[in-house]
């Protein structure tokens, strides 16, 4: 891998103030972020991408391109949980490889965010359907989770052995409905409809303000991370070494779909970056309610301290790397 790409990387702003908030942690600092402005930063962020994204996708013309990206990502979404799954299981039990296989299959709109800071910094162009697609592949994986729990999992009732009914009603409507896929896709709709006239009255809060948020939001996420990293470090070698070959395994199997599809590179980076990414908001709050049996800590924590820093230190540079190599 070029060094200079991850040094480009890491000197992005957000990215640094990521490590600003790991280094707070780790050096003891009192440094924190008041608790209702994470949040805040989660939903400003979302609902500026969405809104980019809308607006993007009117700016250019709908084609087949595009439906096989959107395609793509709904297949991948349903399917990286699915061999995920089937993986975990050498080591964990089922409430947790599905719960954890959920959380792989579905993304991080804030690594997405990254890797899209990094195209624009490189001036590289992408495409505002890819926000789309990242709407499209937030919610499959809470099915595809739920799915495999029912299929393997023997979920009986204490007082009288009957398996337990699952609510298909709430796990769709977790997976469907809540918030930051509402959100996403609300923002999204907006920029559709609004289109140029609602971009230039949003565009000083939307886009001009966007990386000063971002930053307030990575630093939270170092703080985070750093937390937690004790408690990933005791789940054994086997969790670790998933946590990162997986990442690079599903960028892999992206990139490979980008290439036959034919995206361009700005968008095949994206594309591999939602297939390598792991939910650390949406999917484990939905897994809380659905699969309570599973250990929260095991999952986020694998999601947060180790996928999510890898992804954005060094996923975003190699799998970048990777497309340049091909994409000629």
């Amino acid at each position: 891998m070029q060094s200079n790409l991850i040094l480009f990387n890491i000197l992005n702003p957000p990215v640094l103030f990521f490590f600003v908030g790991m280094a707070a942690v780790l050096l003891k600092s009192d440094l924190e972020i008041p608790q209702p402005l994470p949040k805040l930063f989660s939903l400003y962020l979302l609902m500026s991408i969405g809104f980019k994204g809308g607006y993007e996708i009117i700016q250019s013309s709908l084609n087949v391109e595009i439906g096989e990206t959107l395609l793509a990502a709904i297949v991948m979404a349903c399917v990286v949980p699915i061999y995920s799954f089937f993986i975990l299981r050498l080591k964990l039990d089922t409430y947790n490889a599905a719960a954890v296989a959920a959380t792989y299959g579905s993304i991080s709109a804030v690594t997405f965010i990254t890797a899209s800071a990094f195209l624009t910094k490189l001036e590289v162009s992408f495409g505002g359907h890819m926000v789309a697609a990242l709407a499209l592949m937030e919610s499959p994986a809470i099915v595809v989770g739920i799915v495999l729990i029912k299929a393997f999992a023997k979920r009986e009732k204490a007082d009288d052995g009957e398996v337990e009914p699952l609510a298909w009603g709430e796990v769709f409507r977790e997976a469907c409905l809540n918030g930051s896929v509402f959100l996403l896709i609300g923002s999204l709709v907006v920029g559709v409809l609004t289109g140029e006239a609602g971009w230039q009255k949003l565009k000083p809060f939307t886009e001009d303000s966007f990386y000063g948020v971002l930053c307030f939001f990575l630093l939270d996420m170092g703080l985070i991370a750093a937390r937690r990293i004790r408690e990933l470090f005791k789940a054994g070698p086997f969790i670790l070494g998933f946590s990162v070959a997986t990442p690079v395994l599903n960028a892999t199997i992206g990139i490979g779909l980008a290439k036959l599809i034919g995206m361009p590179a700005g968008n095949a980076l994206l594309f591999a970056v939602l297939c390598a990414s792991a939910s650390y908001i949406a999917v484990p709050a939905a897994m809380r309610i659905t699969i309570p049996e599973a250990n929260p800590s095991l999952y986020i924590s694998m999601a947060l301290a180790l996928t999510f820093p890898f992804n954005i230190i060094f996923g975003i540079p190699f799998y970048f790397q990777v497309i340049q190599m091909f994409w000629v």
